[in-house]
């Protein structure tokens, strides 16, 4: 089994900074693709940020030049890095993740329990 747990969410004032951290665990081998998803109240959930296992990244048009995400491959955590945030930015974020686990097993879409980032002065 692979687990993610997110943390790193909180309230924050617009114009201010946030790092979302999610680290996974259980029997990894290799994780392949990492990806923050986010849902604000009344919306579909949608993809922020994703990134592959050599390193590539793609954003949603909303948070380029904003969010940075990155990895950690040797402690197998991601994070999203969110800077001059808005208050559109309001939602629950989640981790995705891709992974084989050491007995071969691949878990494809392992979601992490949600982080709530709120953007109010």
């Amino acid at each position: 089994q692979v687990q993610l747990v997110e943390s790193g969410g909180g309230l924050v004032q617009p114009g201010g900074s946030l790092r979302l951290s999610c680290a996974a665990s259980g029997s990894i081998f290799r994780i392949n693709v990492m990806a923050w998803y986010r849902q604000a109240p009344g919306k579909e959930r949608e993809l922020v940020a994703i990134i592959s296992s050599s390193g590539s990244r793609r954003y949603a048009d909303s948070v380029k030049g904003r969010f940075t995400i990155s990895r950690d491959n040797a402690k197998k955590t991601g994070y999203l890095q969110m800077n001059s945030l808005e208050p559109e930015d309001t939602a629950v974020y989640y981790c995705n993740a891709a992974a084989r686990s050491t007995t071969g097993t691949d878990f494809n879409d392992v979601w992490g329990q949600g982080t709530q980032v709120t953007v109010s002065s």
